[in-house]
């Protein structure tokens, strides 16, 4: 399903006018986790809901799926959720507006510090996978070709047709700049797809290159090839939890209990759980707790 700005506009001021009222004071006895719209944002929301609960007495609500960055970051400082999964590339550049480069502890320290001032939010500690953008195309085509780097790929981008995400179209860490630093031009101009589509278009080749992320679980099921960023276009993307500042004071169980998953997922292993949720079509709570239970977390 496409989807377009006019169309996507009346859905943001509908979710808007939901937030926006919503300051309440924080929840005495329950903690609410967010996630945005895709496979891994929910396994990560997921994974803080079930830590929390076998580590403190409070309850959990859970309320994922709320689209982007932007809605996830409005229902987090409007006091509609508490904590939700993001990562530090989108943050720096997405919501903070500023520039990539630097490491990606430069990049947590500059995040956190800028979440903290402005906001009243700061950084749980790092989950340990970096998921950055993956300019993907079919493993076919890259054999075939010869190509690995999207500086190779540039020059056969003029016959190939493009998919990308709604929010990658838009971002400051997007497509524009991409186009820019790789000098990228497509027969046609790209189609803005539903993120969850956008693999199995370049499997059908509706599409023959796509924005994905470099942990999607499909990558390998369905033999797609991650063009190597050669120019390091994209800043780190580290994924760590957001959090009100406010509910560790009131809760500091809570840092506790994700202290516990600092450091705890691989790229691989988070591929490995994308797949059995989006592969497998495993349920997001049994994967998520044999997880914890592997790296002996919960019983």
């Amino acid at each position: 399903m496409r989807t377009h700005h006019s169309s996507l506009f009346p859905f943001v001021l509908s979710v808007m006018a939901l937030l926006l009222p919503a300051c309440s004071p924080s929840h005495s006895d329950r903690v609410v986790i967010g996630s945005k719209n895709f496979t891994e944002s929910f396994i990560l929301g997921e994974l803080m809901a079930q830590q929390i609960e076998a580590h403190t007495n409070l309850k959990v609500e859970r309320r994922f799926y709320l689209a982007g960055t932007y809605i996830c970051h409005q229902a987090v400082l409007a006091g509609r959720i508490d904590i939700y999964p993001e990562y530090t590339g989108t943050a720096l550049t997405a919501i903070l507006k500023q520039k990539g480069g630097g490491d990606k502890a430069e990049v947590y320290q500059r995040v956190k510090r800028e979440y903290e001032r402005r906001f009243g939010l700061t950084l749980g500690p790092a989950f340990g996978f970096n998921d950055t953008f993956a300019m993907e195309i079919r493993g076919e085509d890259a054999r075939h070709l010869n190509i690995r780097t999207l500086s190779q790929a540039a020059a056969f981008a003029p016959h190939w047709r493009a998919g990308f995400g709604y929010e990658f179209m838009e971002r400051p860490d997007g497509y524009k700049g991409l186009a820019a630093a790789y000098g990228l031009h497509f027969a046609e101009n790209p189609r803005v797809m539903d993120l969850g589509l956008l693999a199995r278009a370049l499997r059908d080749r509706q599409i023959d290159l796509a924005a994905g992320n470099t942990t999607e679980g499909l990558i390998p099921a369905l033999d797609l090839f991650v063009l190597e960023d050669d120019r390091h276009y994209f800043p780190p993307y580290e994924a760590v939890p957001v959090v009100r500042e406010q509910v560790l004071q009131q809760h500091p169980e809570v840092t506790q209990a994700l202290a516990g998953l600092a450091e705890k997922i691989s790229d691989e292993e988070m591929q490995q759980l994308n797949y059995a949720v989006d592969g497998r079509h495993r349920d997001v709570k049994e994967v998520v707790h044999e997880f914890l239970r592997g790296k002996g977390l919960v019983r």
